[in-house]
Order: structure tokens, then C-alpha cells, then sequence
């Protein structure tokens, strides 16, 4: 829903107003998507598309901030972008190259003690992205406010058998039984180690998926799609999915 100019102003504090006192999930993971097709429909090459999505990211971390939401996962690259036009996966590394050099000096970051980490493999990434992933964690280790995950080069099946396999080198070297084997031990190998499940994960753009998005993780998540193209989402858009959060009844099977 598009609002005019002047009923967005009459709205934004009305819905401000239902939201500002109820529950806020301490974890949202969130699935960007719509960057290629907000392109389209605004006559930009794709990759444009792209770029005005990456600085739409910070606009979603102080609405976070302002909520006191804690930890925020970013679905950034997938194992599966891989296989994308060349030329677009340079652009989209380029793009969380810079995100990462960003942050390393962002006095905001450091302002707001945001902790950032990297979740995903690792093998298929540039030494020079893994060099930055390594600047940017140990930059930010120790800040305690606030945590951004982006997920670059991940996949939650991929998460998943590498747990396994961690698993199975344990049992295989007796440092570990099968017995030994349970939900929170298994958590402990993935690459969220830590980190509390989402309570909330968005996904924009009207596809109503995961994706292979933290499929482990997300068991018990609530789940909002919406049909706004990532570059477009709004604070209002934001606020309405934590308005729907706000009114469901999380049971977690119970």
C-alpha cells in the first residue's frame, strides 16, 4: 500500500503508537530481496538495483536500534548466487567488500557498539574478502550493544552438513559420542554458534520462502513476507511486519 505524502505523515504516528510498547522479537533475520526487479520497473541496470539495496541496509539497522532489537542476520550472498552472470557476482562481492571497509571505520558502529560477523563458507570467497571479513570481526569484537550476521556464501543445508561433518569427525577421533548428540550440541557446530534463533524473519518482494535461509534456525521463527521490493521498504513496511509480529501467539509447539 502506497500512502500519499500527507496521509504517511498522519499514519506514521498512529502506527508508531500501536507498536512502540508491545513485544519486540530480539532477533530478526532478514531476506532482501526485489533488488533486480525494483531495477526494472525504475529503468536502472540491475546492478543499480543492487546497489541502492545495500544502502537501504542502514536505514533497517537504526529502525532496529530504535526498537532495541538486538541481533540482525542478513541474508547478503547464497551459495546459490554463485551461479549468477558473472559479471553480477563481481558486483555483489564488490558491494560487500565495501560494506565490510565501511564498517571498519563507521564511527556509528562503534557509536552504537554494533558486533559484526560473517556466517557462511568461506572457500569460494577472495582472500581479499577474507582478509576483510577478519579486519572487520576483529574490529568490532568486543562491542556488546548490538550484533549484525551477514550471510555471505551460505546456505542452510551447506550449514547443516558441515555440522555433520564436524560431528562425525568428533565421534570418528572418540572425542565425542553419539550419545552425546543432542539439539544443543548440534546447534554448537553450526555457523551461528551462540547466537539465539530469530524471532521474526522478513523477506520482501511477495516471495513466501526461506530460500535455504538459517533452516535450522528458523524452526520456530515467525515468518512475514511482503510484497515491497527491498529497495523500497520503508519504515512504516517495517513496522508493520512488527505489528503483525506483535499479534500472533508464539507457542513453540506447546
Amino acid at each position: 500500500m502506497n500512502l500519499p505524502a500527507v496521509l504517511y505523515k498522519v499514519y506514521e504516528p498512529l502506527l508508531w503508537s500501536q507498536i512502540k510498547n508491545g513485544p519486540r522479537p530480539q532477533h530478526i533475520g532478514l531476506i532482501v530481496d526485489g533488488n533486480r526487479r525494483f531495477a526494472r520497473v525504475k529503468g536502472l541496470a540491475s546492478n543499480e538495483g543492487h546497489n541502492v539495496g545495500s544502502q537501504k541496509l542502514e536505514d533497517f539497522l537504526r529502525w532496529c536500534w530504535r526498537l532495541e532489537i538486538k541481533i540482525v542476520t542478513l541474508y547478503g550472498f547464497s551459495t546459490e548466487n554463485h551461479k549468477r552472470d558473472e559479471e553480477e557476482v563481481d558486483y555483489l562481492m564488490d558491494l560487500i567488500l565495501r560494506k565490510l571497509k565501511q564498517y571498519q571505520v563507521d564511527p556509528v558502529i562503534r557509536q552504537e557498539g554494533v558486533k559484526i560477523k560473517v556466517i557462511g563458507q568461506r572457500e569460494n570467497l577472495s582472500d581479499e574478502m577474507i582478509e576483510e571479513i577478519r579486519k572487520t570481526e576483529e574490529l568490532t569484537k568486543d562491542h556488546d550493544r548490538f550484533q549484525l550476521n551477514i550471510a555471505v556464501s551460505y546456505g542452510g543445508r551447506a550449514e547443516i552438513v558441515d555440522a555433520v561433518k564436524k560431528i562425525g569427525e568428533e565421534i570418528r577421533d572418540g572425542r565425542m559420542s553419539p550419545e552425546d548428540v543432542d539439539e544443543n550440541t548440534f546447534s554448537s557446530y553450526l555457523y551461528t554458534e551462540g547466537i539465539p534463533d530469530p524471532d521474526l524473519i522478513i523477506r520482501t518482494s511477495g516471495e513466501e520462502r526461506l530460500s535455504g535461509f538459517l533452516l535450522w534456525q528458523s524452526a520456530y521463527s515467525e515468518l512475514y513476507f511482503t510484497e515491497v521490493y527491498w529497495p523500497a521498504f520503508r519504515m512504516i513496511d517495517f513496522w508493520r511486519a512488527i505489528r503483525v509480529y506483535q499479534q500472533r501467539e508464539r507457542r513453540f509447539g506447546r
